[in-house]
């Protein structure tokens, strides 16, 4: 079977909270990114959580698992490429990813270890703050790749959150190398701000050459490029990738190929919780390129399906929200 879409990345279960200003700062949490954690400290930060707030939505996460399944319930075929234990949570991800439609490795769960986990706090501002602890998500490696599966795609994305991971680098470069030897696309995302800021030589390591296709926030480009202006560090952002497509938030987004810009609107929301935005639009986007949309096309299904995610909680919509969003 051929797949439109092939991704990489971490395999974690979303736990998310809806939680105040007041507890981030008593807990000394840097707001908006993602943090690293240990097993221990990501168990006493539940047992905090769960004294004041309820766990509002559990889901089978990461950045990039959130495109795929985005980009599958829009219609795409698609492959993640994943690592998870043979424990209740590995269970429940892997059943989670295939009933969204998504194909795994029959080899993605292992026996030993722990599968990933986030903790995710959403304050009343929509802002999504992350304490992750990868588990055996940490150690995904060549082995997880599932090459009779990316040697039939026709995209290959890859996460940025894998950067932290030196044998997940590794499954990176083996894949990229299968992707140039077939002339298929590659598409990465920079996936939070903290990757950018702290694992700057990891990202660097799995852009190697450069991508056909880049995504990143407005921050996210900035930091990249040491500039506060957007312009500077999208044409410091092309020096990697010929084709960008930045989101900026309530203002929409901004989609650069080869230098020529094409602003795409915003639709506007009440925004509830900002986790999972950037890789829905990413979803959505490679989608309407699997479809062979126009650049503006493609902008526009991403940001409609983006700000659909942004106005209730979760990562993700139903499959049905979906489908509205593409017939419209």
């Amino acid at each position: 079977m051929s797949f439109d879409l092939y991704a990489i990345g971490n395999a974690l279960v979303d736990s998310e909270y809806l939680v105040n200003d007041d507890f981030l700062q008593a807990q000394h949490i840097q707001k908006g990114q993602m943090t690293l954690i240990d097993q221990t400290q990501q168990q006493q930060l539940i047992t905090a959580l769960e004294q004041q707030f309820n766990c509002a939505k559990r889901a089978s996460g990461g950045s990039a698992a959130n495109s795929v399944i985005a980009f599958a319930a829009l219609g795409g075929s698609a492959f993640y490429a994943c690592k998870v234990a043979n424990d209740n949570n590995g269970d429940f991800y892997l059943h989670d990813l295939r009933a969204a439609g998504v194909q795994a490795p029959h080899h993605a769960q292992v026996q030993q270890g722990i599968t990933g986990t986030c903790v995710v706090m959403v304050t009343p501002d929509s802002e999504r703050t992350m304490h992750t602890f990868l588990g055996i998500t940490a150690e995904l490696s060549p082995q997880e790749l599932d090459l009779e599966a990316l040697n039939k795609a026709r995209f290959l994305y890859i996460e940025g959150y894998l950067a932290t991971s030196a044998s997940a680098r590794q499954a990176v470069a083996a894949a990229r190398d299968i992707a140039k030897a077939q002339g298929i696309k590659t598409a990465l995302t920079f996936s939070d701000p903290a990757m950018v800021q702290y694992a700057r030589d990891g990202l660097s390591e799995m852009l190697a050459d450069g991508v056909d296709i880049l995504f990143c926030n407005e921050h996210e480009a900035k930091l990249w490029a040491n500039t506060q202006d957007l312009n500077q560090a999208i044409n410091a952002l092309h020096q990697i990738s010929p084709l960008l497509a930045v989101t900026c938030g309530s203002q929409g987004a901004i989609i650069s190929h080869n230098g020529q810009q094409i602003a795409i609107a915003p639709v506007p929301v009440t925004a509830l919780d900002s986790n999972g935005a950037g890789d829905a639009f990413a979803g959505a986007f490679l989608y309407g390129l699997s479809q062979d949309w126009s650049l503006s096309d493609c902008g526009n299904l991403a940001s409609k399906v983006a700000a659909q995610v942004v106005s209730q909680f979760g990562p993700r919509l139903a499959t049905q929200q979906y489908q509205l969003l593409l017939k419209q």
